[in-house]
């Protein structure tokens, strides 16, 4: 582990410092690419206007008809957080659109995530227009399903693609699908300028401009126009939980989110969820979030049906939505429970492939019979995390009839783009790969259970040519020394109550110390006492047992411990330097 200290221009660090930003926020700002106090207004009005966004004054007027005409919406959702939240964000924003002209034909649908796959399937079209809806809206996903959509058509629905995945390509060109209106930033000629933005924003986007839409046809004015700002609780939940960069506009929505959280305007749904995870409303943080709520309601896509997730979401009935936030805690303790299993077992596999060297090869496949898909991609995360190489990691199918198919998750790290890579594979293999698609940091594939060593050797071939010593060195980048004198308890609550994230990564301290005292907290954690500048305090380093010399350079979050009603520092310690 190599840790490397950020860059501060000291051209942006006194810009915000002049503009009266505390100095220690200023610092952090400027290492993040800020270069002005005017990037940290988050207010409303500096959101992009949705009419930068491709198709969108198109996408408003078809629901706007379809409202007048009293045709059937029918949502298409995603099984993860995003998917989820957009779906609600599309029932609710709909709804209240809606009911002004007293129309509430407003419904969705769920895929299985192993019955039907990902996205807008043949099968899952047919089963929209079944319910008799005569417009089909996706929300986080619909972009690459060219024949789904081509389905759909064939039987008389309209189609309203949001998405904000990448789409389609053959032989290197760019496909969309066809007869269809498309929202999503990603598409070519879209000047939007924040193509990170997520699923459940592009649909909150999508309902601004209906809204204009409905005023422009005098359905509601200006004042009496109906508050969809109260879906960015929802909004900011799905953008964090989806990890996309938090540029300037996903920070603002991200932040107005948690404005409306902490006043405490928030949807029972979300409020329950907040409780099963003994988290408080009232001081909400992003991590929260990420790491509290987000898997919660992504632990039902994996392992049951998020149609629970989306009813807890969607629902104003507090007594239904604690209800199903327990049930959603409940299955999200299960896949704990099998995740864990999964872990141990899957780094005792990556365990066996080190070489004498005892350095793992460039590139990670890992498959056990016993392995859940629903959990594949988490695993791959924390096996990519642990080795620091790109990693997949397969499942047998559970879905009918493809029980010679692997399901494979993977995940990679910096300089390696899992996606090319993929291609590239496709392309050196014809039939290994019957199915991919995903990111640089995170994509997906199927291949025939007979084929992995192939796959596997072929990934393999792909790593070594693209990946080199430097690339496969773990390296953290980290904020340079705490003074002391920001190391109180108003500094690290300041600092939570920041927006933090994939792309304006949270702060991370980084200096030598003394370390005076470790012990190990239930077998698998070590409680450390360190001197950091000449004063004593208290450190953790959770899910770490191996003991640090007398003196380590270590990089760590500010934090604070509470302890019989008194609040005091604490560092947590994310890595040591070897």
């Amino acid at each position: 582990m190599k840790i490397i200290d950020r860059d501060v221009p000291p051209r942006a660090l006194w810009a915000l410092e002049q503009a009266g930003i505390h100095p220690l926020l200023a610092r952090l700002y400027a290492a993040r690419g800020m270069t002005s106090a005017d990037e940290l207004d988050d207010s409303l009005a500096r959101l992009l206007p949705p009419s930068t966004l491709k198709h969108a004054d198109t996408a408003a007027r078809l629901l706007a008809d379809a409202f007048e005409q009293r045709q059937r919406i029918c949502i298409v959702a995603d099984y993860d957080c995003d998917g989820a939240t957009a779906c609600a964000v599309g029932l609710r924003g709909l709804k209240m659109l809606a009911a002004p002209l007293a129309f509430d034909g407003i419904s969705y649908l769920v895929p299985d995530r192993v019955a039907d796959g990902y996205g807008l399937t043949p099968s899952i079209a047919r089963r929209v227009a079944a319910t008799g809806a005569q417009v089909l809206v996706t929300v986080d996903n619909g972009i690459a399903s060219l024949e789904g959509v081509a389905t759909a058509r064939e039987l008389g629905l309209q189609v309203l693609v949001t998405d904000h995945h990448l789409p389609a390509q053959i032989d290197g060109q760019v496909v969309l699908p066809a007869d269809c209106v498309i929202v999503n930033p990603n598409q070519p000629e879209c000047g939007f300028e924040s193509k990170a933005i997520a699923g459940v924003g592009v649909m909150f986007y999508v309902l601004l401009a209906l809204r204009a839409e409905l005023r422009n046809r005098g359905v509601f004015d200006a004042k009496s126009q109906p508050k969809v700002d109260n879906l960015l609780p929802l909004v900011a939940l799905g953008t964090v939980a989806d990890v996309v960069k938090l540029d300037a506009n996903n920070r603002r929505l991200v932040a107005q989110g948690l404005k409306r959280v902490r006043a405490g305007a928030l949807p029972p749904g979300l409020a329950a969820l907040f409780a099963v995870a003994s988290r408080k409303p009232e001081a909400a943080t992003a991590f929260d979030f990420g790491f509290a709520v987000g898997p919660r309601l992504n632990a039902a896509g994996r392992l049951s049906d998020m149609t629970l997730g989306i009813e807890c979401l969607a629902t104003d009935d507090p007594t239904q939505a604690t209800e199903l936030a327990r049930m959603l805690d409940g299955i999200n303790r299960e896949r704990k429970a099998i995740e864990g299993d999964m872990r141990e077992m899957a780094l005792q596999l990556a365990d066996e492939m080190l070489d004498e060297s005892e350095e793992p090869p460039p590139a990670l496949c890992v498959f056990d019979p016993d392995f859940h898909e629903g959990v594949v991609g988490i695993v791959a995360s924390r096996l990519k995390d642990k080795l620091h190489r790109p990693t997949f990691v397969f499942a047998m199918s559970q879905a009918e009839g493809k029980e010679h198919e692997l399901k494979g998750s993977g995940r990679s790290i910096p300089g390696f783009h899992l996606r090319d890579a993929l291609d590239l594979v496709a392309k050196r293999c014809p039939g290994v790969l019957l199915r991919f698609g995903g990111h640089a940091m995170a994509a997906g594939c199927t291949i025939d259970a007979d084929r992995l060593d192939e796959f596997e050797a072929a990934l393999q071939q792909v790593a070594h040519e693209w990946l080199d010593a430097a690339t496969l060195t773990r390296r953290l980048a980290a904020d340079g020394p705490l003074d002391k004198q920001f190391r109180r308890i108003d500094v690290v609550d300041a600092l939570h109550k920041e927006v933090w994230g994939q792309g304006f990564a949270p702060p991370v301290f980084a200096e030598v110390v003394d370390v005076v005292s470790q012990r190990l907290v239930g077998d698998k954690h070590m409680a450390l006492k360190l001197k950091h500048q000449g004063d004593p305090v208290d450190a953790m380093w959770f899910s770490h047992t191996e003991p640090l010399p007398a003196r380590a350079k270590l990089a760590f979050r500010l934090d604070a411990d509470e302890w019989q009603g008194q609040r005091r520092v604490r560092f947590l310690v994310e890595a040591a330097e070897s």
